[in-house]
């Protein structure tokens, strides 16, 4: 420290750290450090070698071992680098090899290590890797310059590691290995039988693919011989892999040689002779024989099976993997959020059982869903055109006859068609073709997205109600408080219904009132809650409907009746009457109905703006032999398939899940995953429908289309949570379903009881009965009395929260929850919630801003030569116009 001048220059520089100078000054102490290089087709002297890197600023020693083609370097990393001895090293005319080995934190699985072998293992430069789960270790042979030590561990930690280059001291086991060059695997051939190749430019097609799959050295394939020889990295890819591949392209392709005519021949012998019972050795013969994955017999069956555990791209790399590698697996599409698995299997050799077998082994649950399934696509048309029933015969039979199409319904009147199809064989696009092949224009009929969830005709008709109840029902509110100051005053109930107010002899004022403000409730507010009650009669069920109609229907027509007795007696005093229960009863239930529509309706908004994210067209291409594009074609994504290649250009969205074959780019996937980074995409990267393609054209094959797109399957997981039942609803439902029966029936015991009890001890009720009239007879006033019990028993039964809390409350839940970004599985991960200790937090879109942000700035020199707002400004403005998300978090944060 060197007094004020060293001061003032950390107050001018913000990011100056006081003391630094020191640190620095050591630094140069722990700079020291040995790097081993394998020289390959060395053709200079040791000498030559020795000379060129004594005189490189910072070595200072070096070990040869000539044997083995090993240098050891000790340098100084804070003057050069590997990389500049590396090319000093290539200037003399060889190539040069490193081993690096690094400490990688973060590791959980089988899956993670393999998703790390395969992303560093692609890059340019990259010999050999090796990662280790027990002793989270990747030792990775690299080719310098091509690829450096800082982009090797920039890789690993762009997949969510936490990578530590550990000291070249502590790998010496390791670099013995690769010393003894057991690293450097042996190349193996093997030979791939393939059917179905008709001229040269399939011969390109297969060798252009195959050549950019990871570990694949060589292809080189014969037309003539039917057959390609491949060479490849036992270690990084198999033979099965590569048979697999080139079945996708659409060949027959086989690791054992197909069967000559002759032994067809005598195949078709043995099956003969064993039909006619022949010995058990021929049958054992036949048996093994048929058993031949390529015998021409043999025919794949598909079978579904629900996948638990997957938890990103990895997962799903990791089964698709593994499974192609068991004899007898012919193909296999995993899906993430759909947690399904379709796999085509021989069934000669497997069976579904020993498929999830398999799946299980890897690590994840398995369970059976379909056997041999047959996939149905379904596809609704509007044809126009069509003029008679000949028209429809002519395109139904068309249809009908066509391979992979099981079923053709068109109508008429409608101009529709209803087609059930195998979308392994045909799509969407060949179906319209067929169609306008025969003289009709056919289109996709566009499925109204808001059908089952647009809820604006309920939440209009429920509004009506609430109000036109409200609207009599503030004034029966009036009256009713106002009954009850009076009773008070008069010290007696009916005190509020005196002699004097009576309009005619029996009925008073006030009850006419009632009468007048609760008929256009009990007839136009209650219309809805008649037609749900006699719809569910109906169907022989009673729901809460049924209790509220017959509450306020027996408390209206019981008030009449009492009423009008009344006035046929000439009664001095109105009796008392529960016209204002229909009312007060419809004014709450029909709020409650509206509010529930209205928190339906918010979850719809959330699904409609999910649905937006989908692209609504796509341009499909056809690519040539050489992999270039033959032609173009702009159509509506509904009419994409599985198999076709899309073309996406920058900005554009992915119309589809799938792989991509061709262009590096990186996507914006945040929408969907959360994960404010743009994802690097390149050969072989998996795409999702709805994230944005950013700077560079992409050619994507087609792996899920239509309904099976993670997008729309994220849809399908909210929209099904709607109509989930948390478990305490199921039973709050069951308890319903006998709540309505045991309600009526203790209104009717309330009823019986009370009469039966009138006739034996009249005492009892005329204690109970308030404005008991003595003018009556007893037997009028014990039914009166009971009546009243009866009614009241329906009437606080009616409103229950059982019936109406809990669904709302769920609505509620899973529609916020949609809007915020949170897809809640439906009623049960809701109830559970309350058990909750602990909340674990996986990486970014979580607890994060969603977007980068600059935390600190610090100035990496010694002394501070720039005030700090300088060197903001220059770097503001070198990152002005970039839209990458960390150039755009730095010229936000100097702009402020």
């Amino acid at each position: 420290t060197n007094g004020p001048d060293v001061d003032q220059t950390g107050f001018d520089n913000l990011a100056y750290e006081y003391g630094s100078q020191s640190e620095l000054s050591n630094l140069s102490l722990q700079a020291i450090s040995r790097a081993s290089f394998k020289l390959l087709g060395l053709t200079s002297a040791q000498q030559a070698v020795e000379t060129t890197l004594s005189h490189l600023n910072g070595v200072f020693t070096i070990i040869w071992s000539v044997s083995d083609s090993l240098l050891q370097v000790d340098y100084d990393t804070s003057i050069t680098t590997t990389k500049e001895i590396a090319l000093q090293l290539q200037k003399l005319g060889c190539r040069v090899e490193a081993a690096l080995r690094i400490k990688v934190d973060g590791m959980h699985c089988q899956s993670c290590v393999q998703a790390i072998e395969g992303q560093v293992g692609g890059l340019p430069g990259v010999s050999h890797i090796q990662v280790s789960l027990q002793n989270r270790v990747a030792l990775i042979v690299y080719q310098s310059p091509l690829v450096t030590q800082q982009e090797l561990r920039d890789k690993i930690e762009d997949m969510g590691f936490e990578t530590t280059l550990l000291p070249e001291d502590s790998s010496d086991g390791d670099l013995r290995y690769w010393q003894s060059g057991l690293l450097n695997v042996p190349i193996q051939t093997e030979t791939v039988w393939i059917g179905g190749m008709t001229c040269s430019s399939c011969v390109q097609s297969i060798e252009g693919r195959i050549c950019q799959m990871i570990g694949v050295k060589s292809i080189m394939v014969s037309l003539k011989e039917k057959r390609g020889t491949i060479s490849f990295d036992p270690s990084l890819t198999d033979p099965e892999q590569v048979r697999a591949a080139i079945e996708e392209m659409g060949f027959d392709a086989t690791l054992k040689e197909p069967l000559s005519s002759q032994e067809k021949q005598d195949l078709a012998d043995l099956r003969f002779s064993n039909r006619m019972g022949m010995s058990n050795g021929a049958e054992s013969q036949v048996t093994s024989a048929s058993c031949r994955p390529d015998s021409p017999e043999m025919k794949a069956q598909k079978c579904f099976i629900s996948v638990t555990g997957m938890t990103c791209a990895s997962c799903v790399a990791n089964i698709e993997k593994h499974l192609l590698k068991h004899k007898g697996i012919v193909s296999v599409l995993v899906s993430l959020m759909a947690g399904k698995a379709e796999v085509k299997y021989d069934p000669n050799l497997l069976d579904p059982v020993r498929v999830t077998q398999f799946i299980e082994d890897i690590g994840f649950g398995a369970k059976l869903l379909e056997d041999n399934a047959v996939t149905h696509g379904k596809l609704d048309l509007q044809i126009i055109g069509m003029t008679c029933a000949s028209c429809v015969h002519k395109i139904e039979s068309q249809l009908t006859t066509t391979k992979g199409i099981h079923s053709a319904s068109v109508a008429l009147a409608t101009k529709n068609a209803h087609i059930q199809f195998d979308p392994e064989l045909l799509g969407a696009r060949d179906i319209v073709r067929i169609i306008q092949s025969l003289g009709f224009e056919a289109s996709l009929e566009k499925a109204e997205f808001k059908n089952n969830l647009d809820h604006s005709g309920e939440i209009h008709q429920w509004k009506n109600s609430f109000m036109l109840s409200l609207v009599f029902g503030l004034p029966v509110m009036g009256l009713m408080i106002y009954m009850m100051i009076m009773d008070i005053q008069h010290k007696e109930q009916g005190g509020s219904m005196p002699e004097e107010q009576n309009v005619l002899p029996g009925l008073s004022l006030i009850n006419l009132a009632f009468f007048l403000l609760c008929t256009p409730v009990q007839i136009f507010g209650g219309r809805y809650f008649y037609i749900q009650a006699y719809r569910s009669l109906k169907h022989r069920t009673a729901n809460m409907d049924v209790l509220i109609v017959l509450a306020t229907s027996i408390a209206y027509i019981y008030s009449c009746t009492v009423l009008v007795v009344a006035m046929a007696e000439q009664a001095k005093q109105s009796p008392n009457t529960f016209f204002d229960t229909p009312p007060m009863l419809f004014v709450f239930i029909a709020l409650g109905r509206w509010l529930e529509h209205i928190a339906k309706s918010k979850t719809s908004e959330a699904l409609a703006k999910l649905m937006s994210l989908q692209a609504t067209d796509a341009t499909v291409v056809i690519l040539g032999p050489d992999r270039s594009v033959v032609s173009e074609e702009q159509m509506v994504v509904e009419l994409v398939q599985r198999g076709d290649i899309v073309k996406v250009v920058p900005g554009g969205k992915f119309p589809i899940d799938g792989k991509v074959i061709e262009g590096s780019s990186m996507a914006d996937e945040s929408l969907i995953t959360g994960e404010p980074m743009p994802v690097s995409k390149k050969v072989g990267s998996l795409v999702i429908a709805g994230s944005i393609n950013a700077h560079g054209a992409l050619l994507v094959e087609a792996t899920h289309v239509g309904a099976e797109t993670t997008l729309s399957q994220i849809v399908k997981l909210v929209e099904e949570a709607q109509t989930s039942k948390a478990p305490i609803q199921q039973f709050a439902d069951k308890i319903s379903g006998y709540f309505v029966p045991f309600i009526i029936l203790a209104s009717l015991l309330t009823l019986v009881a009370w009469m039966a009890v009138g006739f034996v001890n009249f005492d009892i009720v005329m204690e109970h009965f308030p404005g008991y009239n003595p003018n009556i007879s007893k037997a009028e006033a014990i039914v009166r009395f009971a009546f009243q019990a009866s009614i009241t028993v329906l009437s606080i039964a009616c409103p229950c929260s059982l019936g109406l809390a809990t669904p709302t409350a769920v609505m509620v839940g899973t529609g916020v929850g949609a809007q915020n970004g949170m897809l809640i599985k439906g009623g049960e991960p809701l109830e559970m919630a309350h058990k909750i200790n602990v909340v674990m937090f996986d990486k970014t879109g979580t607890i994060t801003n969603g977007v980068p942000k600059v935390t600190r700035v610090l100035v990496l020199w010694e002394m501070a030569r720039m005030p700090l707002r300088k060197i903001l400004a220059l770097v503001g403005t070198a990152e002005a116009s970039s839209e990458h998300p960390l150039g755009m978090a730095v010229a936000n944060y100097c702009k402020d």
